[in-house]
């Protein structure tokens, strides 16, 4: 056994011994100055803890130090029942806190046992009950997150296990404080007893063993005994404190010091209004400016130096911050963060910064969030985030948009100028500086304030850049929808109508086919501008269809016939005749005949010479369609349709391929042209 542990044990016995053997009034007055130091030592020792496990030994001290103190008691009741004396200590206690004053002695005694017992005690023991019992409902979602933890791989089973164990701890000391405390109670109580004992007694020997009167009795004894109370009850004070503490100490960077001063004094400008208040008190009442302006000068200073402070601190961590970063930059790991792509990105010139800066009046990303209202109302589908920032590589008034890295549009614009775009029929009075309007490539004017309405007035289109950007932004998520389009955003899409229809998905995924199945046919449609907001009936009919074929080109044109009646009013609208262009049964019988078979499905096999034939009538066919204002539209049989839309995507990707049972049979047809081969 080592020394230390001998010298606990030999103090333990010794405490025991205390309350049955006589020990002379100088060793008393020892034993009480360590009463003291102890009390002091565990309330600094508690104020230093960050969290209430650093201190795990603390309800066992107090049970300690509670029977030290008890021993103490009866120790010096001892004497000064029988000699009229407690030693220096005691006799100090007594004369000094007292002033002479039985009555003043007993009221600060009494004062101190009700501010230990009825205020911290009790609180104290409050505390640590609710404490107890919400660790204990706590500890099985712990024991589960530290579990979970442990399968993600993010700490090893060390780790876990100390995990388990600070849990364990947790529990079985706020259940040990809760006992615990009844005995700080219980000293209080103690204290009260043993207090009217010693004056009762006193009172008693003095006056029939002693030969005293009452009043010396009651003088002699009663200073005693205030005095045994006060020395006795002030380090009982303290160590009830420190319980207090203790079981109210929440985790922390810092110990109770650091705390407060971080928390309590980080508002500066709370202090000047304090002092204003204080001052104000000294002007207006009786308390005079003597008392309240000194107060009030030391918090104005103290505010002062923490703005000073806090000014300083702000520019460290900002400097710490930059380090950070470069540190980042030169790490081997930063690299990785270089790969993510963003899906859309919009880079402009220092020049376009207005456009997105709200201060300067820009509502770019105000726009930017209606479009992607827009696209998902249309499209069916949910944009991701458009990354927006300014790149000092590009002419100050261009734009480029980018997917996936790669730039597929750039623009320019002029600011505090207006995109004008002719009805047809140009106005030679309406001058400005000649350009494109980026969306659908249409001759265009760049005009001033001054001419805008005029413009108006002869028939133009005159939009403000903000305009021209979002309509050009739109129009190239539509045609890039497929690309934004992966596994993940189909999963989302998917699991979105599970919450309302989760039997179709259940029997879809994976029974029949697997999402990446799903993500092809839906990508098909958005290549050809088809919305999937529908995706119930698209999941309806791939869940019909998907047993009998896994060809996402045949899943694609069952679809389609699925969505006739929006497909119907995509292009024809509501109640107007549909105007197109016949594929002749020369044709069709020729793309039929061309049809090969693979394992990996069908596919158009054409010799060149017939390809640019066809390329040439339909390219025919559309020139005049555009010339007489209207939108060109190929329509087909249903058998081949899927092929000449692969012939056509090259070359003319917007121009939409139809087939007979994608249209509604009460929409009026009407044939502009025929192509034949």
């Amino acid at each position: 056994m080592r020394v230390k542990d001998l010298v606990v044990l030999i103090g333990v016995i010794g405490i025991v011994l205390m309350m049955v053997v006589p020990i002379p009034l100088w060793l008393i007055d020892v034993l009480l100055i360590i009463n003291i130091s102890v009390a002091l030592i565990i309330i600094l020792v508690a104020m230093n803890t960050q969290e209430a496990l650093q201190f795990s030994i603390f309800p066992s001290l107090l049970l300690i130090t509670t029977l030290f103190r008890l021993a103490l008691n009866v120790s010096t009741t001892r004497n000064i029942l029988a000699n009229a004396d407690a030693g220096n200590v005691v006799k100090t206690f007594g004369s000094f806190v007292a002033q002479g004053n039985i009555v003043v002695g007993f009221v600060v005694f009494i004062i101190l046992v009700i501010v230990q017992f009825i205020v911290i005690t009790k609180g104290s023991e409050r505390v640590a009950e609710v404490a107890a019992r919400f660790t204990l409902d706590a500890m099985p979602g712990k024991q589960m997150a530290i579990d979970a933890d442990l399968n993600a791989g993010l700490i090893n089973e060390q780790q876990a296990r100390q995990r388990r164990e600070k849990i364990s701890n947790e529990a079985d000391f706020y259940g040990a404080m809760d006992g615990a405390s009844k005995f700080v109670k219980g000293d209080a109580i103690a204290g009260i007893i043993i207090l009217i004992i010693n004056i009762l007694g006193g009172l008693i020997i003095g006056m029939t063993m002693k030969g005293m009167s009452i009043q010396e009795a009651g003088n002699l004894y009663s200073i005693m005994t205030i005095g045994d109370g006060l020395v006795s009850q002030i380090p009982a004070l303290l160590i009830s404190t420190a319980a207090g503490l203790i079981v109210t100490r929440a985790s922390s960077e810092g110990n109770l010091a650091h705390d407060l001063t971080r928390q309590l004094l980080s508002y500066p400008k709370l202090l000047y209004i304090v002092a204003g208040t204080i001052t104000l008190l000294g002007i207006f009442t009786p308390i005079h400016l003597i008392t309240t302006l000194p107060i009030a000068a030391v918090l104005t200073f103290a505010a002062m130096k923490m703005q000073k402070n806090l000014v300083k601190r702000q520019a460290q961590d900002e400097q710490l911050e930059e380090e950070q970063q470069i540190e980042e930059v030169r790490s081997p790991e930063s690299v990785i963060s270089l790969l993510q792509i963003d899906p859309i990105e919009f880079e402009f010139g220092y020049g376009l910064i207005p456009l997105a800066d709200v201060q300067q009046g820009g509502d770019l990303l105000d726009r930017i969030i209606l479009i992607r209202r827009q696209c998902a109302l249309e499209l069916g589908i949910v944009v991701p985030v458009i990354r927006i920032r300014d790149n000092i590589q590009l002419k100050p008034n261009e734009y480029v948009i980018k997917i996936k890295g790669n730039t597929v549009a750039r623009g320019e614009l002029i600011l505090n100028h207006y995109l004008a775009m002719s009805p047809g029929i140009d106005d030679d009075s309406i001058t400005g500086i000649d350009t494109l309007e980026p969306a659908f490539g249409l001759p265009a004017l760049w005009i001033d304030e001054v001419m805008k309405e005029r413009a108006e007035l002869s028939g133009y289109t005159v939009v403000d850049p903000p305009s021209v950007v979002a309509t050009h932004l739109t129009e190239i998520i539509k045609k890039h929808a497929h690309e934004l389009l992966g596994r993940q955003e189909t999963r989302a899409l998917v699991e979105n109508v599970k919450e309302s229809y989760p039997v179709l998905v259940d029997d879809l995924i994976p029974n029949v086919l697997s999402t990446g199945d799903v993500q092809k046919v839906l990508v098909k449609l958005l290549k050809e501008k088809i919305s999937v907001r529908d995706l119930v009936t698209i999941l309806e009919t791939l869940a019909d269809y998907g047993t009998y074929t896994k060809d996402p080109e045949i899943l694609t044109e069952y679809v389609r016939q699925a969505l006739s009646r929006q497909i119907t009013q995509q292009f024809a609208g509501h109640g107007e005749s549909l105007k197109v262009i016949t594929v002749g049964p020369t044709l069709e019988k020729k793309i039929a005949e061309s049809v090969q078979q693979s394992e990996q499905g069908s596919y158009l096999a054409l010799d060149p010479g017939s390809t640019q034939a066809i390329y040439q009538r339909i390219t025919d066919q559309v020139t005049k369609l555009v010339q007489a204002g209207q939108q060109p539209i190929v329509l087909t049989s249903p058998t081949i349709r899927m092929y000449l839309r692969q012939l056509l995507e090259r070359t003319m990707q917007d121009i939409p391929v139809l087939s007979y049972s994608e249209l509604e049979p009460n929409v009026e047809i009407q044939s502009m042209g025929v192509v034949n081969l």
